[in-house]
């Protein structure tokens, strides 16, 4: 009782400190990136589009590897700042790109998002900088795009790591409804930097705040209160849409790839959880048990487990996590 106790005052605490969030634009402007951001400029769909990304040249000595990282939904490139670091310390080229629909990149009207497309552009991306072949890492929605690269891009692929990836479970085949794209519209109009913290502190953080975690809520939350931020709520409708209704769950037996699963077993991330009775949310978004399924399905798969971290565990305890990576990867 105690125990619960403390936690709901943590809580309060927490959230009863003053939001410090800034309004930025549509692109991000006025947030600083820990690298140099390059931009590539590209046609998708009939539009002209560029994709912001980081490339980080090896600061140890190069092994000729290349790290591609890809965020999620409610993150952006920017979040791999200690990852990236730890991988170019121990050799590896780095690309951190920004999808199209978030953060730095374009925000393109009329766009019709879809794993398969982000898989092609980040492809391209890659291509464009010569890169042929790199590990593929993905982080929550970043794992749903890393398994469609790695699905439909084999030999460019050399290691698939997916870290507390969201798309281990279909949530509609469990019973959540579906939510039209006006209705996550209305969602993303009540977005607030209370909500966002309140979100990530049970979900990402295991219930423990630290003030380095509030430059996240800033990030996120900038893009709403600057200018431009009706194409970043259209953009973030449209992609929680490609989430819900574009499962990769069914197709992790055909990943031809050695793949490694990083799962915080404390996470209980599962979009549309809300919209759901009850008897059915509680079961969504089981970590323990979707991380061995997932281990299970996938040939070969590496399964590595975080008792204590979340949903972030690359920010939540990033010298664990990189300790761990760095061996997945054999360094």
């Amino acid at each position: 009782m105690f125990a619960r106790l403390a936690a709901a005052a943590l809580l309060g605490a927490v959230l009863a400190a003053p939001a410090q969030a800034e309004g930025y634009g549509a692109q991000l402007e006025g947030f600083d990136y820990p690298h140099e951001v390059r931009r590539f400029a590209f046609t998708s769909q009939a539009k002209p589009v560029e994709m912001a990304y980081m490339d980080v040249a090896p600061t140890g000595p190069a092994n000729g590897r290349v790290a591609l990282l890809l965020h999620g939904k409610n993150f952006c490139a920017a979040t791999f700042e200690s990852a990236i670091a730890a991988l170019a310390k121990a050799g590896f080229r780095v690309i951190a790109p920004d999808q199209i629909g978030f953060c730095k990149s374009s925000k393109p009207d009329g766009y019709q998002y879809s794993f398969h497309q982000l898989a092609a552009n980040t492809r391209a991306l890659l291509a464009s900088l010569g890169v042929e072949r790199s590990v593929v890492l993905g982080h929550s929605m970043g794992g749903m795009v890393a398994t469609r690269y790695a699905l439909d891009h084999p030999a460019a692929t050399e290691r698939l790591v997916l870290v507390n990836p969201i798309g281990l479970e279909d949530w509609k085949a469990k019973g959540v409804p579906y939510a039209t794209v006006d209705k996550l519209l209305e969602g993303e109009r009540k977005t607030s930097p209370e909500a966002i913290k309140a979100y990530q502190l049970k979900f990402y953080y295991s219930g423990e705040w630290k003030p380095a975690y509030d430059r996240w809520v800033d990030m996120a939350f900038g893009m709403y209160a600057g200018p431009g931020k009706e194409a970043v709520m259209r953009a973030s409708a449209l992609t929680s849409d490609m989430i819900f209704t574009q499962p990769v769950v069914y197709e992790f037996p055909k990943l031809k790839v050695p793949t490694t699963l990083i799962v915080g077993l404390t996470d209980r991330t599962a979009p549309g959880a809300n919209r759901a009775a009850p008897e059915i949310a509680k079961t969504l978004g089981d970590y323990p048990a979707l991380g061995k399924a997932a281990a299970a399905a996938i040939p070969g798969a590496e399964l590595i487990e975080f008792p204590e971290l979340g949903h972030s565990p690359h920010v939540q305890a990033p010298a664990e996590f990189e300790a761990a990576l760095l061996k997945a990867l054999g360094r």
